[in-house]
């Protein structure tokens, strides 16, 4: 089991600057004030409704093509797994490479958009061992798309998978989910995984967050549970 990281430097002075005794007294506040702040599903799902999503990118990610071949080793036919999907087109032009997808989204708007803007073709089914949920299909590209709570899925679902792109889906779990979210994943590993976590490291200082804050401390120690 292998991780790799993928990081966009924000503020390229964050890198360099010392920790002082203010900067960590901002940083302390800004993870309290995060710690009692929760998003809900359904805070979610209004986004997508709304249209209020910055947060999708139109392009396949820099930093996916950049580590590509790290991810892959020389694999062929990977199955990939795309936690909080969303509509993102590195799906697409990862099975256009031929590697299977798997992803979970919450929204069926951006599922339906995913496949509609893409002009592909799907398929819609109940999921029978998670009450609610549904699963849409293209068969040719090999992408299976759930629709619901991230939680509610498991490796008794679709197995496991050679291959993670964590794009934008740590920083956007709640923090009292994270040990949770860290064990899913885990479970999601084969033997032989990849897991790709794009990250930013930015001064705290001149801007007020990306998503959820994690401290270099918190970051390693979910690597190493």
């Amino acid at each position: 089991m292998k991780w790799f990281f993928s990081q966009t430097i924000l503020f390229l002075m964050s890198s360099c600057s010392p920790l002082t005794a203010d900067r960590q007294a901002n940083i302390t506040s800004m993870l309290e004030q995060q710690a009692d702040r929760v998003m809900a599903l359904g805070e979610w799902e209004e986004r997508w409704q709304q249209n209020k999503i910055g947060f999708h990118q139109p392009e396949v990610h820099k930093m996916l093509k950049k580590n590509i071949d790290k991810v892959l080793n020389g694999r062929t036919g990977v199955r990939f797994f795309f936690p909080l999907c969303g509509k993102a087109v590195d799906m697409k032009w990862l099975a256009d490479m031929g590697h299977a997808v798997v992803g979970v989204e919450i929204s069926e708007k951006a599922i339906r958009q995913f496949f509609e803007e893409n002009n592909m073709t799907y398929s819609e089914e109940p999921v029978p061992a998670i009450p609610g949920a549904k699963v849409y299909k293209n068969s040719e590209k090999n992408i299976s798309l759930y629709q619901c709570n991230l939680y509610n899925f498991s490796n008794s679902i679709e197995g496991q998978f050679g291959a993670i792109w964590d794009r934008a889906s740590l920083v956007a779990v709640n923090p009292g989910d994270r040990e949770k979210y860290a064990a899913l994943i885990i479970s999601l590993m084969a033997n032989d995984c990849r897991y790709l976590l794009d990250t930013l490291l930015y001064n705290h200082d001149l801007y007020q967050g990306h998503g959820r804050i994690w401290t270099e401390e918190q970051l390693v120690n979910y690597i190493q549970s």
